[in-house]
Parts: structure tokens; C-alpha cells; sequence
């Protein structure tokens, strides 16, 4: 009995353990995610310092190892030194070639740290990585680890993208200890693993992408590579709702977690929803094409509709911040009565939230009904907005739509809007005026004040309220 395994149970959101199945997690509430769970008896628990691994070749420790940087990373002396001895400096960054990606890293991979990037199956997450490892075997060596695909499609594939092959090792199994052994063999810079969940190691027990294993494979992965000053990068399954799949735990282990999304057409998107070595806000735009993802280099109006003559009831255009750089986007609007009586919101590329309390501000101050209407909002090209200067334009869809008067062509949009109905300022305003200026719009419509600290030299259309806003749009004055 001793050398049989244990059963328990885990969410596979959080990670909660139970000793019995339940429907509902008591920790994070969902529903459905309490999994059954085998843990060997005896067996050490994923992320326990100071391990070892049985059969496993040791580890180099300290001046045994060296990055591509000629940084040395010690490891393991059981003390603590003073923070000013630390070495640190730029050296440890290393740009991958890809300016998109490493915009959205923050000026490159980071040796010795770990990136998790997810996405939608056939999205381009794979593609991505093995042009990143065409684009780094040029100063550093790679391995690139595949559970999912044999060696040849892999070469099949590099070939079509154009990947030199050099410099690049390719190792197709799905066991852990297989592929600790060939790192230490290997001793790469960059570590590619296609993907996480695919990875198993007979000492987390269960199946291969559980909750145990997920969390084992990461921090074991993970580890050798900031022991050793490598760049690792993992891709990661989603949920049917777009989330990682697995415990959140995971996202905590690494450095950054990187998710791939789909606009219209081939356009694709990268966002940072966690990022240690720079801003989370920054977003790549790529196109999927037969050689692959090319990067967009000019996307300010990559998701700007063009028409002639007057535009439909319901479209305004705003210049929206993201990250370093500003994008004109149309804001569609479509207001339709409530079926039922019970007026409710369809947007999933704004925040629902944020819609209602847009409209709860227009029915307050500018006296629009929309109680009894279903509000259904767009954006054109697939974009997902989460900035507060999308809240004016937005205000004006709405009010567009629901009395059906159009917004002049001219005109661009960008504004907060407080629950008094004030208009508040934005930052960047300057570089949203001139991006709206460059594609033909005479006016940009926004507060009257700009942001602390902020100098603007271009004219603008000012207002204080969302009434004054509307006079000056729809009625010219």
C-alpha cells in the first residue's frame, strides 16, 4: 500500500484541493472544474527548493554556467549577498527580430526569464515560435521542444517560413525528464516548448495537462532556465472562454504571459496580460500569411474604414492609445427594442460595464432613452478596447444609433466621461490629434482641458459635457 498512489481532487482554475469531488469550487466559485487527481506517496511536491531529481544528470550551479551574454548567474550558495553586488544591466536582453514581439516583451526575451503565450488552435502561436527560432539561431543556440508535431512536419514547416535551419535543435517527446537531460546536453539559450500541455513526468502523477502536472512541468522548466540564463518560451492551450488553460498558478511562475488573438481577416493581435520587464498595455499586429506572420509597420490605420460621403447612424472614429502608439478605430453602434422588456448589452469587444454606465450617463444628462433598448456595440476590424478614451466616442455612437442622425465624416472622438457627465481629458492627446489629423479628419473632438503636465500645440474642439459635446456634433453649435 505505501507504494500506491493517493487520490485526490483539484480545481483546475485555482488549484484549490479537496478530498472529495464537488461541483463547485469553494474557493474560486466556478462550476465543474474540481478534477481527480493521483499523487505518489512519498513523492516530492512540484516547486519544492532545494530538490533533486532522481536520474536526472546534477545541475551547474554558479560558475559552472554562463548565458549568451557572458552574464554569470549564481545559483544555489545558500546566502543572501547585498542587493548592490547584483550584477544587472541591458546585456540580459536578448532581441528576437521580431520588433512586434519584442514591443510586447518590452524590448526583447529576458535570459533567465520564462514567457507563456496562448491563443486560439491555428492562430499562429507555433508559426510565431519557429520564426523566433529562425530569428535568434543567428546569435544563439536553440532547442526547440515538440509534443504535438513530428520532427519532420517541423522541418516541413521551417522550410515553407523560410527558417534556416542552423543552430536549431529539435527534440520531439513529451517526457520531462527527456527533455531535462537534453538541455543539460544541449546547454541552449533559447528554449521553445510546443506545447506545456503535451509535457508529463511520471513524478507529478495523473495525466498529462493536470493541474499537478502543469504546475511540475512549468516550475521545473522554468527553474533551469533562470539557473542557467536561457530564454524560455512556452506555448500554452486555451479554454473554450480564452483564458490559459490550467490554474492560474501557472501564470504566476513565469515572467510574462503573452496571448495571441484574431482581428478580421488575417489580422492577428499580441497582448502582455503579465509582464515583468515592461508595460502590459503594448500590443503587436501581425498578418498571417503563406510565409508566415509579417509584422504591420504602420497600423495606425489598420482598423479605419473607408467610405465616401456621409457615414451610416450609429459609426464615430477614435484615435485610442495603445500602448506606445495610437490606432484610429470605428465604434459601432446599433440600439434595437428589448425583447421582453429587459434592455440588455452585446459587446464583446468593449467592456459591457463600461456600455452601460456610457448610457446610463447619456440617459441622465442628455435625456436619451435607452432603458427599453437592446445596445449592441462593435468595433470594426476585430479590436479589442480597453482604454478610457474610447468612452466619448462610444457616447456618440449611441446617441447616433438611437436618434439616427450621423456623426459628420470630419470628425474624430476621444474623451473620458465622469458619472456627472463632465468630459475629462486624456493622456497623449497631441499624438491622437496628429494621427487624426494625418488621416483626414479636420476635427477632434475632446475636453476642453488637456492632462496635467501635458502641452498641446494642435487645436482641438473642446468641450466640458456630454450635452455641450452632442450640441456641437449634431446640431453644429
Amino acid at each position: 500500500m505505501a507504494g500506491k498512489n493517493r487520490t485526490g481532487y483539484v480545481c483546475s482554475e485555482c488549484g484549490h484541493r479537496e478530498p472529495k469531488w464537488l461541483g463547485r469550487c469553494p474557493e474560486c466559485g466556478q462550476w465543474n472544474t474540481i478534477e481527480e487527481e493521483a499523487t505518489p506517496r512519498g513523492g516530492r511536491r512540484s516547486g519544492a527548493a532545494g530538490s533533486s531529481r532522481s536520474g536526472a544528470p546534477p545541475r551547474r550551479t554558479g560558475s559552472d554556467s554562463q548565458s549568451a551574454g557572458g552574464e554569470r548567474y549564481a545559483r544555489g550558495t545558500g546566502r543572501p549577498i547585498p542587493l548592490e553586488q547584483v550584477s544587472a544591466g541591458e546585456a540580459l536582453r536578448l532581441p528576437t527580430g521580431i520588433a512586434e514581439l519584442d514591443r510586447v516583451l518590452g524590448g526583447g526575451a529576458w535570459l533567465g526569464a520564462s514567457a507563456l503565450i496562448g491563443g486560439e488552435p491555428g492562430i499562429g502561436k507555433s508559426t510565431l515560435m519557429l520564426q523566433v527560432a529562425g530569428r535568434l539561431a543567428a546569435d544563439a543556440s536553440v532547442l526547440y521542444v515538440s509534443g504535438e508535431e513530428a520532427a519532420g512536419r517541423l522541418k516541413v514547416r521551417a522550410e515553407r517560413l523560410g527558417v534556416a535551419a542552423e543552430r536549431i535543435s529539435v527534440l520531439t517527446s513529451a517526457d520531462l525528464d527527456t527533455v531535462l537531460a537534453s538541455l543539460e546536453e544541449v546547454t541552449p539559450s533559447v528554449i521553445i516548448i510546443d506545447s506545456i500541455q503535451t509535457l508529463h513526468s511520471p513524478e507529478a502523477g495523473s495525466t498529462p495537462g493536470s493541474v499537478n502536472q502543469l504546475k511540475y512541468c512549468v516550475f521545473e522548466l522554468a527553474d533551469w532556465a533562470r539557473g542557467r540564463g536561457a530564454a524560455l518560451f512556452l506555448v500554452a492551450h486555451v479554454t473554450k472562454e480564452g483564458a490559459i488553460a490550467g490554474p492560474k498558478t501557472v501564470e504566476h511562475m513565469v515572467d510574462s504571459v503573452l496571448m495571441f488573438e484574431e482581428a478580421e481577416g488575417d489580422t492577428r493581435i499580441l497582448r502582455a496580460n503579465k509582464n515583468r520587464f515592461g508595460a502590459t498595455d503594448e500590443i503587436g499586429l501581425f498578418r498571417m500569411s503563406a510565409e508566415g506572420l509579417r509584422e504591420v509597420p504602420d497600423p495606425s490605420a489598420l482598423f479605419l474604414v473607408r467610405r465616401e460621403g456621409m457615414l451610416p447612424a450609429g459609426v464615430v472614429v477614435a484615435p485610442v492609445y495603445e500602448g506606445s502608439r495610437v490606432l484610429l478605430v470605428e465604434i459601432q453602434a446599433l440600439t434595437a427594442p428589448a425583447k421582453g422588456g429587459v434592455s440588455r448589452v452585446f459587446s464583446d469587444r468593449i467592456d459591457r460595464n463600461r456600455v452601460s454606465r456610457v448610457a446610463a450617463v447619456l440617459e441622465k444628462h442628455a435625456g436619451l432613452v435607452l432603458n427599453d433598448q437592446d445596445l449592441y456595440i462593435n468595433v470594426a476590424g476585430g479590436m479589442r478596447i480597453a482604454e478610457v478614451g474610447v468612452e466619448l466616442p462610444l457616447a456618440l455612437a449611441l446617441y447616433s444609433a438611437r436618434t439616427g442622425k450621423s456623426v459628420p465624416s470630419d470628425i474624430a472622438a476621444t474623451g473620458e466621461l465622469s458619472l456627472a457627465g463632465e468630459i475629462r481629458p486624456v493622456g497623449a492627446l497631441e499624438r491622437r490629434l496628429r494621427a487624426a489629423s494625418e488621416h483626414g479628419f479636420a476635427r477632434t473632438l475632446s475636453a476642453a482641458r488637456v492632462a496635467p503636465g501635458e502641452e498641446v500645440s494642435a487645436d482641438w474642439t473642446g468641450k466640458d459635457t456630454i450635452r455641450a459635446a452632442l450640441k456641437v456634433v449634431f446640431d453644429g453649435h
